[in-house]
């Protein structure tokens, strides 16, 4: 038996969800949102959350199904979305998925790296610390704590910088010992 996803994927408003829903009758299966605002409860306004007759029509999973106050990752939505795509191919073989967040959609498709969980106060502190001494500050901790992100990181992008700072400090070891590279 060949079980396939459909992946629609694209910017906001142009018709991924009206696409999604006509599949997803077609193959009477249900449909994975991939994006990263839409899961939450709370947000209702530009957000461009499916409209309530076609979630009627068909099966959505990750719409509404977390609270602003939860933390979600790329590497939650994997889980998340992994699991939903199994519960989807017990009973069809098609499964269709859709969304705009890249990386969530990536983490699907390729995986995601295991990095252990990082503690809350080290992920404030190194937020507040980048926040306060800008991103030279940055350099200069990753150069002294993290000499392998340092020379082969993406040193212009602090988002990824800051995430490998903490998790250095959390872990004792390089963010680069845990990107193996595996699908």
């Amino acid at each position: 038996m060949n079980k396939t996803c459909i992946i629609i994927a694209g910017p906001t408003a142009i018709g991924k969800t009206a696409i999604a829903t006509a599949l997803a009758k077609h193959f009477s299966t249900e449909i994975i949102s991939a994006d990263s605002r839409q899961c939450f409860k709370e947000l209702n306004i530009a957000v461009a959350k499916p409209a309530p007759a076609d979630l009627q029509q068909v099966h959505h999973y990750f719409i509404d199904s977390h609270s602003i106050n939860d933390d979600i990752s790329a590497a939650d939505f994997e889980k998340i979305a992994l699991a939903a795509v199994d519960k989807i191919f017990l009973k069809n073989d098609t499964a269709i998925m859709v969304g705009g967040t890249g990386l969530y959609i990536k983490a699907f498709s390729e995986g995601m790296d295991e990095i252990p969980a990082i503690d809350p106060g080290i992920r404030s502190l190194v937020i507040s610390d980048y926040n306060n001494n800008g991103i030279g500050w940055l350099r200069s901790e990753i150069e002294k704590k993290d000499p392998d992100y340092f020379t082969t990181g993406e040193m212009e992008n602090p988002q990824r910088m800051m995430r490998a700072l903490e998790v250095k400090l959390s872990t004792g070891r390089s963010i680069r010992s845990f990107q193996s590279k595996e699908k």
